[in-house]
């Protein structure tokens, strides 16, 4: 039952193929109780995992570590950051115990500071949700390294495409690049129940389809172009990521959609995968 609904729900786009050791993904980390309520993406972030092999590291943009600037996390043993509030005490006991990656973390800075972004290292800072939760799917038993490079404030859409761009060479190391966010973000509509929220849905098929054909020119510009863009993302942050994996890939890569659904009704767990291996994209060919 498991493979048959990953078979369902990734979907794949098929242009050729390059020959790149480690994919890039955009991963809808929602809620924070997502660490404790798989959903439908919970599972198949897991059988993505299980298909990745060769993977040296993890990097990760996050929108919950904003900065002045551009910071790349160094630290060889991040701690979990349980930056949030309210939620039940079982999510405040959960690690994420992985390494860091030191090493990859100055090369990714080295390769920032190439593409004209001032770059400062930060060996103090720990995972925040926005990565340990959907690492805690993708990779449960935390044995591959992660490192984090923060979002900075005064970042747009273009910039965040360039940010992608320039790490992107770490993929030939075998550096798995994620970009986490949240395909919906209006946390007013998520708390209080919204009168039509099939916007949301709108929006993210609108995404979906501009993802499909690759039209990084209306991406960028989503906010004008898009259906409801500014009502699903009242501020920019939980967006820009996808733009980070955007980014990181190339024209000729296959591009997945992997459904995560509709949580709390306006809450899209929607992701994308760049330049998945065959094993992962055999999922949808078993239907």
């Amino acid at each position: 039952m498991r493979g048959c609904r990953a078979a369902k729900a990734l979907e794949i786009f098929l242009p050729e193929n390059d020959v790149i050791k480690a994919p890039a993904l955009f991963i809808s980390h929602g809620s924070p109780m997502f660490a404790l309520e798989p959903g439908l993406l919970g599972p198949l972030l897991g059988e993505l995992g299980t298909s990745l092999a060769g993977i040296s590291a993890v990097l990760i943009v996050s929108p919950h570590w904003q900065t002045r600037g551009l910071h790349v996390g160094t630290s060889t043993a991040p701690a979990t950051i349980h930056d949030f509030g309210g939620f039940p005490a079982e999510l405040y006991a959960l690690q994420y115990p992985a390494t860091g990656a030191p090493e990859l973390a100055r090369e990714a800075a080295r390769l920032l500071g190439a593409a004209g972004f001032a770059v400062d290292l930060d060996d103090r800072r720990g995972l925040d949700h926005g990565a340990w939760v959907p690492l805690r799917h993708l990779f449960p038993a935390a044995n591959v390294p992660v490192f984090q490079v923060s979002l900075p404030f005064d970042i747009d859409a273009g910039g965040a495409l360039r940010l992608g761009a320039a790490l992107a060479p770490l993929r030939a190391q075998g550096v798995l690049i994620i970009g986490s966010g949240s395909l919906t973000h209006n946390l007013y509509e998520f708390r209080r129940a919204s009168p039509d929220p099939e916007y949301a849905q709108r929006f993210v098929d609108w995404v979906r389809d501009a993802v499909q054909r690759r039209d990084v020119e209306a991406l960028v510009d989503y906010r004008r172009r898009a259906p409801y863009a500014e009502r699903a993302h009242p501020s920019e942050e939980h967006f820009l990521p996808l733009l980070v994996a955007l980014g990181a890939s190339s024209e000729s890569e296959p591009r997945q959609w992997i459904e995560g659904g509709m949580t709390y009704r306006v809450l899209s767990m929607d992701s994308f995968g760049f330049g998945l291996p065959p094993d992962a994209t055999q999922l949808q060919e078993a239907a």
